[in-house]
């Protein structure tokens, strides 16, 4: 690493991960390396390991890969028709089975992974399975890739713990180059600003239940990714940061020719990966300390989802590679937010891209040495070309540096002229615990709070409150008992809303809470994923009703006003007052939510 071309607090880090790392990132390389160099896996198989593995295949294939001089890619998909996102993905293996058999190369679909929406399942019990289905989904990825006849792989993911289950999975098999194809967002409907005042709306009776219903309609409407930044779209840009996508793909919509070159472009690149004798570019190499540090900038840069402070940690053990929290509040004390896409503003994720994307937010992040410039990608011209915008030209990518142009400024802004001079990520902590509040769509005078304690220990309870008139006052609302070990850590959407409304009519108000809240995150000050949990013996389930509770996300505070002798002689409560154990499959993840690790360290339940 040159530490004289980047930026100091960015080196710092970046060697204190290296330094925490050694240890554990050197077993891993070792056990790659040692996969790497064995010869090709379907050397290893007996006959009828390999007739097996090819009798679904047809005449062509299975004599190419019984001859064994191709490369023999994998594809792995989370395609279903409940996400938007991935539905574009139905027709996808058959494309990219005829581009690899076109050059030089066999393909097989190695086998697909659940993927829940958790746009569906958002304040109904299926959520409660949401992260957890992340290690199910790394899990679903090893066996996929578990049958040893594959030289790489494809992966076809998007949403928000699809990739960084695809990612945890796949390190598992390190040694494989692996290419992400993404899908695009939808096309822009009626604007993320307008949903959300409906949403509002409809809690102050204002519009029917139907009205609702024909504006969310109206927002997602069509195949595609969710136009807000939230999860899914902060997966795309990071998997940009990484190199592990070709660059400028992240957001080309479904339908346009530029998605379809991009998908027949991936196909092609990962034959040119598996043929290469010198550069075979394995994932696990990828994926190194300074790639990971990339994946941060690029988060707290673009004002992207809290959900990436539990994944990146998860995704970089996967590789032996060990981050913290602190790493993300020392960069966004240096990283300016040159982004801001709804909900930190009112752009969506396609003005974004029109505007220059991630394109733009690279390069300004390269002229001022914020990013790691030569990290390993899977681009065949190497991470620079991340920093320009792909067009189409006589049916084929071409890349452009973007010209200045005065319209991108309410979307994206120079380094030197920011939307604010630190990232949109700061940890918080004090006598109940630490926490991570998302700064990026704060108003200033919302970064601070001194307000009573209202405590609950479910959304149902603050709705129920809420529609009674009990929260009209200045208040610091506190849900419990919604950690991994809980509950396996629900997003709590349904408070957004409601905290919204408080706030709007003039009360001052915050929360705090052991859950999550996502990209989704919105103009209320939050202080989510309060670790240690309650079921963790964590001091947040000691907070009363009536607690003065002070936060300062500005110099990174969150304590209650009392001795703490007296918060130390309080009893931490370990029961919840609802049964989340059974119901919607809840029972099948008991083992999980036993063993899983805090969310500081990655909430992982596997491994």
């Amino acid at each position: 690493m040159n530490v004289n071309k980047i930026n100091t607090v960015v080196g710092k880090v970046t060697s204190n991960i290296i330094r925490r790392s050694k240890k554990e990132r050197t077993k891993y390389l070792n056990r790659i390396k040692f996969l790497k160099n064995k010869p090709v896996a379907r050397d290893l198989l007996s006959c009828g390991n390999l007739a097996h593995s090819i009798a679904g295949c047809n005449r062509f294939e299975k004599q190419e890969i019984i001859k064994g001089n191709k490369p023999n890619i994998a594809i792995v998909s989370a395609y279903n028709d409940m996400l938007s996102a991935h539905k574009p993905y139905e027709t996808y293996p058959k494309i990219i089975k005829n581009i690899i058999n076109q050059n030089g190369g066999t393909c097989q679909f190695a086998g697909g992974v659940p993927a829940m929406c958790d746009g569906v399942t958002q304040g109904q019990v299926g959520m409660e399975l949401s992260l957890f289905s992340r290690d199910v989904i790394a899990q679903s990825t090893a066996i996929a890739l578990s049958h040893n006849v594959f030289d790489g792989a494809l992966m076809l993911g998007v949403c928000d713990k699809i990739v960084p289950g695809l990612l945890m999975g796949c390190l598992a098999f390190g040694h494989l180059p692996i290419i992400f194809v993404p899908a695009g967002p939808m096309t822009t409907g009626l604007s993320n600003s307008k949903k959300s005042a409906s949403r509002e709306a409809y809690l102050k009776n204002q519009i029917t239940k139907s009205e609702l219903l024909k504006v969310e309609s109206k927002a997602y409407h069509s195949p595609g990714t969710c136009t807000f930044y939230g999860t899914a779209n902060t997966n795309q840009l990071l998997l940009e940061m990484m190199g592990l996508m070709l660059p400028g793909a992240a957001f080309i919509n479904p339908e346009s020719k530029l998605r379809k070159l991009f998908t027949d472009k991936a196909s092609k690149r990962i034959i040119e990966i598996c043929n290469s004798s010198n550069s075979k570019r394995p994932i696990g190499e990828i994926i190194n300390e300074q790639a990971i540090v990339n994946a941060i900038v690029g988060l707290l840069a673009s004002g992207g989802s809290t959900n990436l402070t539990i994944h990146l940690i998860a995704v970089a053990k996967f590789a032996g590679i060990i981050i913290k929290w602190e790493d993300f509040g020392d960069l966004s004390k240096v990283v300016p937010i040159i982004s801001r896409v709804y909900p930190n503003g009112e752009a969506d994720i396609n003005d974004f891209h029109k505007a220059g994307g991630t394109g733009y937010l690279i390069n300004e992040l390269f002229k001022n040495n914020l990013l790691h410039k030569d990290i390993i990608t899977i681009n065949k011209n190497g991470f620079k070309e991340y920093s320009k915008r792909p067009i189409e030209i006589s049916n084929k990518i071409s890349f452009r540096i973007l010209k200045k142009n005065n319209k991108i400024l309410n979307v994206l802004r120079p380094a030197k002229d920011p939307f604010n001079l630190e990232g949109c990520i700061n940890v918080v902590s004090g006598n109940i615990g630490k926490g991570i509040v998302k700064t990026s769509s704060l108003e200033e005078k919302h970064l601070t709070i001194r307000a009573p304690a209202i405590v609950f220990t479910s959304q149902e309870e603050v709705k129920s409150a809420f529609q009674k008139g009990k929260l009209n006052k200045d208040c610091v609302i506190v849900v419990t008992h919604q950690g991994p070990k809980s509950n396996g850590m629900p997003e709590l959407h349904a408070l957004n809303p409601i905290l919204s409304v408080l706030q709007s009519l003039g009360y001052k108000t915050a929360l705090i809470t052991d859950g999550r809240m996502s990209g989704a995150s919105g103009k209320v000050l939050s202080v989510v994923h309060a670790s240690p949990e309650a079921l963790n013996n964590g001091p947040i389930s000691k907070i009363q009703n009536s607690d003065l509770v002070e936060i300062n996300a500005k110099t990174g505070k969150m304590n209650l006003i009392i001795d703490n002798q007296d918060l130390d002689k309080r009893k931490v409560n370990l029961r919840t007052q609802i049964d989340n154990n059974h119901g919607f499959g809840r029972e099948l993840f008991k083992t999980f939510r036993k063993h899983v690790s805090t969310c500081e360290e990655g909430a992982i339940s596997i491994g």
